[in-house]
């Protein structure tokens, strides 16, 4: 019994990181700071626009409230969307099953280069918005789009949510949780057709940079180490504790911790990158 309200524990949180919104905005729509701004046009300084990618549960809009409006304040163009919409519709998206989320994205990504005049873009994504792009870029074509991807709170080899995953797995609730509209639930249990096909090789395919940031007070990632790719000359993996010993961010506090938001930046942008200053940040280990 108490593991079982672990597990719901996990899951309201994702609840509530994903319907938590001002009463003077939609779910669907970015506040008016340049965020998915159709006629923004790339600059010299940061030719790509940055396509962010929200996590299992939230909306493009949550997820985002913060480091969407610090990349813009920064000179990029960037641009979002709720992927995955299943019978929650737009406030809990990222729930249909993942490789159907990836081509979403991938028509998405092809828009956001229409109206940039731009032939590749950068793609910044949180827990599965990183499995999303990686499948994209490995699978559909995304490798020859994508010039940088950075991941936090990433998720690769699935999550056993402390052991409950499996749990479910042996209780045979995969189909329950697929009942109620979250696909990508069975997707990310251990061992499915989905990870199997993900991790069939390298995740990480030649042409695109990757940098993946994790968190070893993830508990909802578990083992955190999900998250870290395979060894490649364009691969770059950072346990976030190695650069901040103060940073005690679980993996929802990921998306508006500040020392996160400086590793974005400076993996998007190496040349201009600044010398990085931990801040003591916590999310309590949320």
């Amino acid at each position: 019994m108490a593991k079982l309200r672990t597990f719901l524990t996990v899951l309201l949180l994702s609840v509530l990181a994903s319907t938590t919104l001002t009463t003077t905005a939609s779910a669907e729509t970015a506040p008016s700071s340049g965020w998915n701004d159709w006629s923004c046009r790339p600059s010299n300084t940061h030719p790509e626009p940055v396509v962010l990618v929200h996590g299992m549960g939230a909306n493009h809009w949550d997820n985002f409230l913060t480091l969407a409006p610090t990349l813009r304040a920064n000179g990029y163009c960037v641009y979002s969307q709720t992927y995955g919409k299943t019978l929650l519709g737009g406030l809990a998206g990222g729930l249909a099953p993942v490789a159907d989320s990836a081509a979403e994205l991938s028509t998405f990504v092809d828009r956001v280069r229409a109206a940039t005049g731009t032939s590749k873009v950068d793609i910044v994504g949180h827990s599965e918005g990183t499995t999303v792009p990686a499948y994209y870029m490995k699978y559909l074509g995304g490798a020859a789009k994508v010039d940088d991807f950075v991941g936090f709170g990433s998720n690769y080899k699935g999550t056993t949510l402390n052991g409950l995953a499996t749990l479910a797995e042996a209780l045979k609730l995969q189909g329950l949780l697929t009942g109620v509209g979250c696909g990508a639930c069975t997707d990310y249990l251990p061992g499915s057709a989905f990870l199997a096909e993900l991790n069939d090789g390298p995740v990480a395919v030649p042409g695109p940079t990757y940098t993946s940031i994790v968190t070893r007070y993830d508990t909802v990632v578990t083992p955190y180490t999900s998250g870290l790719l395979a060894p490649a000359p364009n691969v770059t993996n950072i346990v976030l504790q190695d650069r901040c010993g103060l940073d005690f961010a679980g993996h929802l506090g990921l998306a508006i911790d500040p020392n996160v938001a400086q590793l974005v930046l400076n993996r998007l942008d190496p040349e201009g990158a600044k010398p990085f200053r931990c801040r003591p940040f916590t999310t309590l280990g949320i």
